[in-house]
């Protein structure tokens, strides 16, 4: 997924192994608010979990021009669904639309794939209604964690195609309506 600056100013690319003490830091920093509201910030736990599940593999680093570490994000294959784990934005570049394209970018990769997203969120966090905007439904709730899922979306019709069903009839090679040939 390594690429050049898109549109928005950003990019991704694959995690690394180096990256892990930079991704659990950002991790104690973005997550610290919504663990201590529910009592469970541990400042030595929250970056161990981090640790101990890091993927470099299925793991992308989010940079824009001027930080190369504005995020990441976790996007694991399962066996009918992707796991979507460890999306965190740097706090200044959160509500600027950036964490919307990044979910937008993966989204689009499940829905070609016809697969679901499953994610766990963090109960209060503002972070469910960027999900929520985007499709994804509460499964289950516990104390602290919200379960949820986004179905696949249907492949979109082309640019310039109404998508409309094609009428009965005779088709040619390509699937197409044959038209009909004018008496002579």
């Amino acid at each position: 997924m390594d690429e050049e600056y898109g549109n928005g100013g950003w990019r991704l690319r694959p995690g690394r192994p180096g990256d892990v003490e930079a991704v659990a830091e950002l991790r104690a920093v973005v997550l610290r608010a919504d663990l201590e509201r529910l009592g469970r910030y541990d400042p030595h736990r929250v970056r161990q979990r981090l640790r101990d599940g890091f993927s470099p593999a299925h793991t992308s680093v989010v940079e824009t021009p001027d930080r190369p570490l504005a995020g990441c994000v976790t996007f694991r294959p399962g066996p009918d669904h992707f796991r979507l784990e460890h999306f965190y934005l740097d706090p200044a570049l959160q509500g600027r639309g950036l964490g919307t394209a990044v979910l937008r970018r993966l989204l689009d990769r499940a829905d070609a794939e016809g697969a679901a997203v499953r994610l766990d969120v963090l109960r209060g966090s503002p972070a469910r209604r960027l999900y929520e905007r985007a499709g994804f439904v509460a499964e289950a709730e516990d104390g602290v964690d919200v379960s949820m899922v986004r179905r696949p979306e249907p492949p979109h019709p082309p640019p310039g195609c109404l998508g409309l069903p094609l009428p009965p009839g005779p088709s040619g090679p390509t699937g197409l309506p044959v038209p009909p040939v004018p008496p002579r």
